[in-house]
């Protein structure tokens, strides 16, 4: 379905789009935290890292914790070539008691770490575990009988402060520590479709962002420290965390890009609207920034059975790191994950068992053998940045709120808007209906001309991913709490094919 737009240009329509990687690449220079800078540096190279995924025991092997387990997993993951990993410590096993953070879990975190810098990886660590792979890791005194709201309650976003200080203390002078992220998509718990949300207002979650970054800073302030979001926060209406506050709060912009959330089944898996769906997070998080040279860090993306077929998977990790490569400012790409989880677990979404880049038993997959050939490419020879001199407006109400953040969503009349300028072989960029209306602004980007949606076109409902719904069969019934009409014309957006 063609979204309805209006145009304002001065001057033509480009007809073809720059390849993929030019001629003769350059290498951008662009803002980014190194391991020992809480300010952003100049780096002549993108980074490429793993989400750690522990091949024995997955997160639970934090609780009989194994450094020679740790350490054979970072020697297959240094073979790749990466240079980064970000980790997982669960929040029950640092902090079971409000008041009583267990030194011998922080020291098993700083042992990660260090370990790590054996083999010269970099080490992002995530301090409240939190959610990850539909489960939630929540200490028991938070739950049932001890409810309170993670986010609002006085007394819990002090305690929560007190650990996110002690991990910082704990980790400041390592110098392959790259800094905290708050947590893993913890937003998901203050709204629906979490079963059991604690709500908030837009202002209760910048106050907890705001109070937890602090906290990290003041305990290891020469690290960057970052927060990370669902895609809740640029698809979901009036969810509490908004664009803004992923834009603007921490030391980078953080993206998680996963094509199981309507992208895949409403345009296809190796469709233009699938390979460029990071990117496309990237350049809608761009415009939501207030300043120009903050890093964007792809620290989420993977190539999920239930959209992919496993032949598609390596093709569609090319397309998704050389499309997201272009983008100015990128920091870096994180893959998740590191290693596929054991069929010994049950109960994990079928998609969670075959994500990793390396199997079961240690051998590199051919998705990882393409991210590890990437990894040495892009790096050595980064592209020069797409020329996006063609924005698309989403408007914005006077808190900078997007008036339909469904209309940023798979289907919506934004994200159409995108999938049909890059198929016809522009490369898009995005500002708000405020910045649109400043000559400066579009100047100092480059913005020639504006794509105005029309937002009364959008076809989809409120937005609701099924990547937590472990009761849904996913590989048939993928309309089930979406905002995907499977009856939809998907003929846009299927010629970025990478093999």
């Amino acid at each position: 379905m063609a979204a309805r737009r209006t145009v304002e240009a001065t001057r033509p329509l480009r007809s073809e789009r720059p390849p993929l990687i030019p001629d003769s690449p350059t290498a951008a220079s662009s803002a980014v935290p190194t391991a020992t800078s809480a300010a952003p540096a100049a780096a002549p190279s993108l980074r490429f890292g793993a989400n750690y995924t522990p091949s024995a025991e997955w997160m639970h092997s934090w609780l009989s914790f194994s450094p020679e387990n740790v350490r054979s997993d970072f020697a297959g993951l240094a073979a790749l070539g990466l240079d980064h990993v970000r980790v997982f410590p669960l929040w029950p096993v640092l902090q079971p008691n409000r008041t009583l953070i267990r030194q011998q879990a922080l020291d098993d975190v700083r042992t990660v770490v260090d370990i790590a810098a054996e083999f010269g990886l970099d080490v992002s660590v995530d301090a409240l575990q939190g959610h990850l792979s539909s489960f939630d890791f929540v200490p028991s005194w938070l739950a049932t009988w001890h409810d309170r709201n993670m986010f609002a309650d006085p007394q819990v976003v002090a305690a929560e402060a007190d650990l996110v200080r002690a991990l910082g203390t704990r980790l400041a002078d390592a110098p392959n520590f790259l800094g905290l992220t708050l947590g893993n998509e913890v937003n998901q718990f203050s709204d629906r479709p979490h079963p059991t949300p604690w709500p908030i207002t837009v202002a209760q979650a910048e106050a907890w962002l705001t109070a937890l970054l602090d906290a990290a800073h003041s305990s290891a302030p020469r690290a960057a420290h970052v927060h990370s979001e669902y895609d809740a926060v640029w698809y979901l209406d009036d969810h509490p965390f908004t664009p803004a506050h992923a834009a603007r709060l921490g030391a980078m912009t953080t993206v998680h890009s996963w094509i199981f959330n309507g992208t895949a089944q409403r345009y296809g898996g190796r469709s233009t609207a699938s390979d460029r769906h990071a990117e496309y997070l990237i350049e809608l998080a761009r415009a939501f920034q207030s300043d120009p040279s903050r890093p964007i860090w792809l620290q989420e993306v993977g190539a999920p059975s239930n959209c992919l077929n496993t032949d598609e998977m390596p093709g569609f990790l090319e397309a998704t790191v050389r499309s997201a490569a272009r983008c100015a400012g990128l920091w870096g790409i994180t893959w998740w994950c590191s290693h596929d989880v054991s069929r010994a677990l049950t109960d994990f979404p079928e998609l969670e068992y075959s994500l990793g880049l390396i199997d079961q038993g240690g051998g590199v997959k051919p998705i990882g053998e393409r991210y590890a050939a990437l990894a040495a490419e892009l790096r050595a020879h980064r592209p020069a940045p797409a020329a996006r001199t063609t924005a698309i407006v989403v408007e914005v109400d006077e808190a900078g709120i997007p008036v339909s953040r469904t209309a940023l969503s798979p289907g919506g009349a934004v994200f159409q808007t995108w999938v049909e300028l890059c198929s016809a072989g522009f490369d898009p960029a995005f500002v708000t209906s405020t910045d649109a209306a400043a000559a400066d602004i579009l100047a100092a980007r480059g913005i020639a001309e504006l794509a105005h949606p029309d937002l009364s076109s959008s076809p989809v409902g409120r937005y609701a991913s099924v990547n937590t719904d472990v009761n849904a069969d996913v590989n048939t019934d993928m309309n089930v709490d979406m905002n995907v009409d499977m009856n939809v014309d998907t003929d846009s957006g299927t010629d970025s094919q990478t093999d």
